[in-house]
């Protein structure tokens, strides 16, 4: 299978905003749907957003006024804009990819990074 790698985590004050990368390689053509899902400590994994191959974005709840995904299908790339941070965002974001159809962040992915720390202060 192919493999995932994050990027672009870090340690910032509430109100920043921070750019995270997921690079793809070894995807089958198949594989259209990607997405970013988040992991606090001692929490379940939630989905945050996901696009498709057309650049069609979902966002969950809280996050779509403030969070914008994106994909750079030439560089295999999909980013996570994150502006107005909170500390409640403190997880580890994690990227994943799958043939979903439709491609939504409740659905069930195959492929999934190590993730990226992610860190919020008040």
């Amino acid at each position: 299978q192919g493999h995932l790698v994050e990027s672009g985590g870090g340690s910032v004050p509430a109100g920043s905003s921070l750019n995270l990368s997921c690079v793809a390689t070894g995807l089958r053509g198949d594989i259209k749907c990607m997405g970013w899902f988040r992991q606090a400590p001692g929490k379940e994994r939630e989905g945050v957003a996901t696009i498709d191959g057309l650049k069609s974005p979902t966002y969950v709840g809280s996050v779509a006024t403030r969070f914008t995904i994106s994909r750079d299908n030439d560089k295999n790339t999909i980013y996570l804009q994150m502006n107005n941070l909170r500390p409640g965002d403190t997880s580890m974001y994690y990227c994943a990819a799958g043939t979903l159809v439709p491609c939504k962040p409740w659905r069930k992915f195959d492929t999934w990074g190590q993730g990226t720390q992610v860190n919020v202060s008040s």
